[in-house]
């Protein structure tokens, strides 16, 4: 079981144990973080699942889609290492990925 280490808008970490093939929303969704509000529920289309991902922890990582990067573009809290949670399925490559919630727009 892949490790998820997620840091939430007031700055505390917890890390947690996701189930292979989950995406990284589910498994912070899950695992009781309300900042995130995933609203389209994981189909792409509404950016509420904004995270920065650790820059060292994209090797193993699913390209960022057309529509991925259509949505980010309408955030104003978007980073290099940004991405949205829904797309980012979990495996066991990935395993420790640190993440951060990014603020709310």
């Amino acid at each position: 079981m892949p490790k998820l280490v997620v840091t939430n808008r007031e700055g505390e970490t917890s890390e947690i144990d996701v189930e292979n093939g989950l995406t990284v929303m589910e498994a912070i969704r899950d695992n009781g973080f309300d900042e995130l509000l995933a609203l389209c529920g994981g189909c792409c289309s509404c950016a509420t699942c904004h995270i920065y991902v650790d820059g060292s922890e994209t090797a193993g990582m699913s390209e960022m889609s057309e529509d991925e990067d259509d949505l980010l573009e309408s955030s104003d809290h978007r980073k290099e290492t940004s991405r949205l949670s829904c797309q980012v399925p979990l495996t066991p490559e990935l395993d420790g990925l640190k993440v951060t919630i990014a603020p709310e727009d």
